[in-house]
């Protein structure tokens, strides 16, 4: 970056205008005929953490801004570019930089320290997304996103992208090239960039990949996040869905533990069954909250619905000791999404390939029944 030396003379003169109603922004402060500061209504008065001047002319009030060019063009940054006080976005790129997220925040970072960081460009991570933040030579901030895993890869090794709209199509599959339903899985593809964006074009960017996460987050910051619950989703359903409401507190209970941990899902569940009967499932480290079950989990409640309405049957398999931890290691294995993993020589895991397929010519008859036992229906 190079170094602010001077404050050029469109953010001067947007900071003159500007002191005429007064101006207090991270540190800076600037205003005009402003008595209690300088008992002087023709005068300027300027401050930083540099220092103060007061009773200053036309010319004075520009000589003490240039004293201070990182908080002019950090004013003029947020103030004249970015703009848009209390929205999602520029809460997210303010916390991006670690800045404090509005005057009243005394947590934060200062305007040195962050202009110190962003010199050499500053990461957060925003689920599998790395955004890197960098600030050129006029205060403005020029961001790049990429996945976590490329945090050190080349640019000419990663396939590098304009448009943020192209965000949507990345996200829609995942490194195999299967389809991803849900877009806050932690199942997205490696080797794309997204450079030289600005704040708008980063936060389109973000909300391609993550749907509503921010302004989800911001709301929860906001303490203005509206958390619906199980109950009243499944209430609403209709059509094919409208049975989901037959679920018992245990099995929505499976329903969290099986869809919205970290491992199948980047959100933080904020919903429970109901708003006085708290799920026994840990919620997730997630940064961004889910505010009500997704259409995957409402989808797949469906099924479970069904299925929990079957009786009960006993059934009678002979089993040995390393048959029974083998079903318990497969059934293990498909839940986790572990099977790629298991190399095909590798038949001392229960979840290998030949091992299983050893295992159904012993066990299965062939129609496919385990022990040759039928299933048994109503």
């Amino acid at each position: 970056m190079a170094e602010l030396a001077e404050v050029d003379d469109e953010q001067f003169a947007a900071l003159k205008s500007a002191a005429e109603e007064g101006v207090q922004f991270d540190g800076l402060y600037a205003h005009y005929g402003r008595e209690d500061y300088d008992r002087d209504p023709d005068a300027y008065a300027f401050g930083s953490p540099a220092g103060e001047h007061t009773k200053l002319d036309a010319e004075a009030f520009r000589e003490a801004a240039e004293s201070a060019p990182r908080y002019v063009s950090n004013w003029y940054y947020w103030e004249r570019v970015v703009e848009g006080h209390g929205t999602p976005r520029r809460a997210f790129l303010r916390w991006l930089e670690g800045a404090p997220s509005d005057m009243r925040d005394e947590s934060g970072l200062g305007v040195e320290d962050r202009y110190e960081r962003l010199a050499a460009g500053t990461s957060r991570e925003w689920g599998q997304l790395l955004v890197r933040t960098t600030v050129g030579d006029r205060g403005h901030r020029r961001y790049e996103v990429r996945h976590v895993d490329d945090e050190g890869a080349p640019l000419d090794d990663l396939d590098v992208h304009e448009s943020p709209l192209d965000a949507r199509e990345v996200a829609k599959y995942d490194p195999k090239g299967r389809y991803r339903p849900l877009k806050t899985a932690p199942s997205l593809q490696r080797g794309w960039a997204f450079t030289d964006l600005d704040g708008r074009d980063l936060y389109e960017c973000v909300d391609a990949f993550y749907p509503a996460t921010v302004a989800n987050w911001y709301r929860e910051r906001e303490g203005a996040l509206d958390v619906t619950h199980w109950e009243e989703t499944a209430e609403r359903q209709t059509g094919i869905y409208d049975v989901i409401d037959e679920l018992d507190a245990e099995a929505v209970e499976r329903i969290a533990a099986t869809c919205c941990v970290d491992s199948q899902c980047l959100k933080r569940r904020q919903w429970d069954h109901d708003e006085d009967d708290e799920i026994d499932v840990p919620r997730g480290d997630g940064l961004f909250p889910c505010r009500e079950p997704c259409s995957l989990v409402v989808a797949a409640a469906r099924k479970w619905t069904t299925l929990e309405r079957e009786e009960s049957h006993s059934y009678e398999f002979e089993l040995t000791p390393s048959e029974k931890e083998q079903l318990e290691e497969l059934v293990d294995a498909v839940a986790d999404n572990r099977v790629d993993e298991i190399r095909e020589a590798d038949v001392y895991e229960g979840a290998n390939r030949y091992r299983t397929r050893y295992l159904r010519e012993k066990l299965f008859d062939e129609d496919g029944n385990l022990a040759g036992v039928a299933t048994e229906r109503e």
